[in-house]
């Protein structure tokens, strides 16, 4: 994208053009914005076209015609007419790569994908013919994946059934490979081309491979025309839906609506269950896109006829954190950056800064008059008994903190966050069990074996406690989750007691999506450290190997065999497409392909079963990270150290730091005592030591500025300044 040149004009119907998007053979399109706000791909035919009367009028005329489709599934053509001797037309701007791009990078879709992808497309196409037009250029390059579903862009060779074809001379005007053979031949196109053109589509975001392929153009064209598609490639359940649409009579090809029905969901499918474009890395890369689009667009007007110049613009979008995609209307979709320009990181706001208003349930921090250097605060509440000697890591979910308890090996315990009330608890609860929180109303562990529940994944109400549902999977621990699915471990043959698989649960349609071999070493006892985010599942085993997972089909992208030498996992951070991991380096590597960022190796003395990193925690822009006995904060782009500090003689800790308020906490025991150190965030300076009933475990979380502590069975609330 580049700003606006001296020819180019500054305003076109209600529309200020802002910047340049792209050049096309037809045009010139633009970043137009009316006055309120809404943003628009203005495309004006080049000077030297629209001195020909005859195109010029042609070209408004068939965008005024388009204007009839208003499908939620095309970029709708927003208007068009003349100013002065500048022929334009202006339609959606949308957010989200286009199909192509998104299989270049992540690969092809599965087969329920595929599904999904064709019964939009398909419907799309129904309400264009239906308007009296045939789009003549469907391709995967023209299809736009937003968060509410794929969106069919350019419109400008979009016409009326018996209209003519409106390009250069001497032009192709289809794209080889896409273009049915009747329109190859120059013969009379109707919605069948349309079909046709679909077909090879799906047949690309099924297999990632081009239905009709050459060394040159007149190869491709040949094939359309006289050969028969390659669909090797494409899943046999997909390739019998898609091989009628590639007919070499339009006769012989389904309807749009009779694909639709055919790719419509199976009976019994929940409704509300989420698709690919709402999932997973394409669901990230949207989003991320859908926040650029926003910076952009939100740029304040000028005072003067000026623009933003090519600086700022690409400002903008770098604190958007990614690109954008236009809907050009013009024959390209443009893309504001492109892979090779990718801008830094955003810099993300610390809890600390974070502007998220507080809750209600939420404490006050310490004043300075309030604590003392050296000098340990009193708790805001316990500590009382309750928890199990055996540590799992507290967790907070809203106003409550849950806790494994000591009254039975099966017991999970909910405790008011204020004043430490036991507000409910369940002996459903797995012995060992893990358990996550999906959001702020649900928490899912795996049900216990003395309750008959062996296998089962237990969802209960967060505020309650009671069941919410279940689900018989095979079920050993749980060990992530994210906004759509469960993550948990599990054994095929029940006489066995090794963890042997692993699996995706999807909430909304209480299905599983997925279960692998587990490709990581684990026990009932130590499950596999993990995080989701971006459309990856990254798995930190005992044997020191990570394994990263698509979450959307379980297949592995991408392997450190030995990053680490613990006997324990070390767990991974995840945040803005980037895991943060400990072990014999702590280093920052893409979720996308594992591409390393930095990397630091470890100074701390490697035994057989431990040394190196402990598992880092992040804090916007801060990283923090144990190595033997130091701390250091590092700014989490470059791993630079902003402080680093020792905390004397203690064991190897694996288990991340937790950073609340202006303070960070870490576990301090060695084989003769124990507690935990806190420690000025900003500068390390030491805060105080928090020490009780000597050595053993710690587990530690943090919210709504109390740290919570689990120690010896019992449970303690501290406060942060």
């Amino acid at each position: 994208m580049n700003p606006l040149g001296p020819g180019d004009p500054l305003r076109l119907g209600p529309y200020r053009l802002v910047a340049v998007l792209g050049d096309g053979g037809m045009g010139r399109v633009y970043l137009g914005r009316d006055a309120t706000g809404r943003a628009a791909a203005v495309k004006v035919l080049r000077q030297e076209l629209a001195y020909d009367q005859n195109m010029a009028q042609r070209f408004v005329r068939e965008a005024q015609v388009a204007q009839a489709v208003t499908s939620t599934g095309v970029a709708r053509v927003l208007g068009a007419w003349y100013e002065g001797s500048w022929p334009w037309m202006a339609t959606e701007f949308l957010a989200g790569p286009t199909l192509d791009q998104h299989i270049e990078e992540y690969g092809p879709f599965d087969d329920l994908g595929v599904q999904e992808l064709g019964a939009a497309l398909a419907r799309a196409l129904q309400d264009i013919h239906a308007a009296g037009l045939v789009h003549r250029d469907l391709k995967p390059s023209n299809i736009v994946m937003t968060s509410s579903g794929p969106r069919i862009i350019d419109f400008g060779i979009a016409r009326p059934e018996h209209g003519l074809t409106l390009t250069l001379t001497g032009q192709i005007p289809i794209t080889p490979g896409y273009g049915a053979p009747e329109q190859v031949l120059g013969q009379r196109v109707g919605p069948p081309a349309d079909v046709f053109s679909l077909g090879a589509v799906l047949a690309y975001a099924a297999s990632g491979e081009r239905a009709y392929d050459g060394g040159h153009v007149a190869a491709v064209q040949y094939e359309v025309v006289h050969g028969e598609p390659n669909l090797s490639d494409v899943p046999e359940p997909i390739r019998v839906l898609v091989a009628p649409c590639l007919a070499k009579d339009p006769a012989y090809r389904p309807l749009p609506e009779q694909i639709a029905a055919v790719f419509a969901p199976p009976p019994g499918t929940k409704p509300g269950a989420k698709k690919v474009w709402q999932l997973g890395e394409l669901a990230a890369d949207i989003k991320l896109r859908e926040a650029a689009a926003k910076r952009l667009i939100s740029l304040p007007e000028a005072r003067t006829p000026s623009v933003p110049s090519r600086r700022r613009l690409i400002t903008a979008l770098a604190a958007g954190g990614g690109t954008v995609l236009a809907a050009s209307g013009g024959g390209v979709a443009w893309w504001l950056l492109s892979k090779d320009d990718e801008p830094g990181e955003a810099r993300k706001p610390s809890e600390e800064e974070s502007t998220a208003p507080p809750k209600p349930w939420d404490a006050k921090r310490l004043t300075a008059s309030q604590y003392e250097d050296g000098t340990a605060p009193p708790s805001l509440w316990g500590p009382q008994s309750g928890p199990s000697p055996i540590v799992i890591q507290p967790l907070p979910v809203r106003d409550l903190v849950l806790v494994q308890e000591d009254g039975g090996s099966s017991t999970l315990g909910a405790y008011n966050v204020i004043d430490g009330t036991r507000k409910w608890s369940t002996d459903n609860y797995g012995w060992y069990a893990q358990y996550v929180s999906p959001s702020d109303e649900l928490v899912v562990t795996v049900g216990s074996i003395l309750a008959g529940r062996t296998g089962r994944l237990l969802a209960l109400d967060s505020a309650t406690g009671e069941e919410r549902w279940t689900a018989s999977v095979g079920a050993v621990n749980v060990i992530a989750a994210d906004a759509e699915s469960i993550y948990f471990t599990a054994r095929r043959d029940r006489t066995r007691s090794d963890i042997s698989h692993l699996g995706r649960f999807d909430v909304a349609s209480r299905t599983t999506r997925w279960v692998i071999p587990i490709p990581v070493e684990c026990t009932p006892i130590t499950p596999p450290k993990a995080a989701a985010d971006s459309g990856r599942l990254v798995l930190c085993g005992q044997n020191g190997k990570v394994v990263t997972l698509d979450t959307r089909t379980g297949k592995q992208v991408w392997t450190l065999p030995q990053q680490a030498v613990a006997v324990e996992p070390i767990a991974p951070a995840v945040s803005q497409g980037v895991v943060y991991l400990g072990g014999k380096t702590l280093t920052a590597r893409k979720l996308r392909d594992g591409q390393e960022i930095w990397a630091l190796p470890a100074k701390s003395e490697f035994r057989k079963t431990y040394g190196g990193w402990g598992a880092p925690a992040l804090d916007g822009d801060a990283l923090y990270a144990l190595d033997g006995e130091e701390i250091s904060r590092r700014d989490r782009r470059d791993g630079k150290a902003d402080w680093t500090r020792s905390l004397g003689d203690v064991l190897q800790q694996l288990h991340p730091p937790v950073v609340q308020g202006k303070t960070v906490w870490a576990n301090v025991h060695n084989l003769d005592s124990g507690g935990i150190a806190v420690l000025h965030k900003d500068t390390g300076k030491p805060a105080w030591t928090y020490a009780r009933d000597g050595k053993g475990e710690w587990g530690m979380s943090a919210s709504g500025n109390r740290v919570f502590l689990v120690h010896s069975g019992k449970l303690t609330a501290m406060p942060v300044f």
